[in-house]
């Protein structure tokens, strides 16, 4: 086992129908070694947030069946709802077509919130005419 402060590791990324088409976990983070990762309600459907995970976070969320993300603003891995009472319990776990992206079906605990700003979705505004926002709920 790697010592504690060794970044996890998957699979490097595969090329070709492998990648697409693979039985194999091998995700193709960026230059800044993150990936996007969706969090969606597992029972409504609902789009909670876009947050951004490490291979260190992507881990976690596998081995602890909750979301852990990485804050770009931080620098620093968080688990989502570890002060907030908001965890997000994982029910799925899907990749996208070129490993590159995650969507993580999840319940949430607490009140049900996701955002930081206690909205219970990141996307609770619309972009309306000429480009004004319009909260929505």
């Amino acid at each position: 086992m790697p010592p504690p402060h060794s970044p996890p590791t998957f699979p490097l990324p595969s090329q070709g129908p492998e990648l697409g088409t693979g039985t194999t976990l091998s995700p193709r983070f960026d230059a800044n070694g993150l990936i996007a990762a969706v969090a969606t309600d597992a029972d409504s459907g609902e789009v909670l947030m876009l947050a951004w995970m490490n291979a260190e976070a992507l881990r976690k969320t596998l081995d602890t069946g909750e979301a852990h993300y990485f804050s770009r603003s931080r620098n620093e891995l968080w688990h989502k709802g570890a002060t907030s009472g908001q965890v997000q319990v994982v029910d799925e776990i899907r990749i996208d077509c070129d490993q590159d992206a995650v969507w993580l079906k999840v319940y949430p605990q607490g009140d049900g919130g996701a955002c930081h700003t206690g909205a219970r979705s990141c996307f609770y505004r619309m972009v309306g005419p000429n480009g004004k926002l319009v909260k929505t709920s």
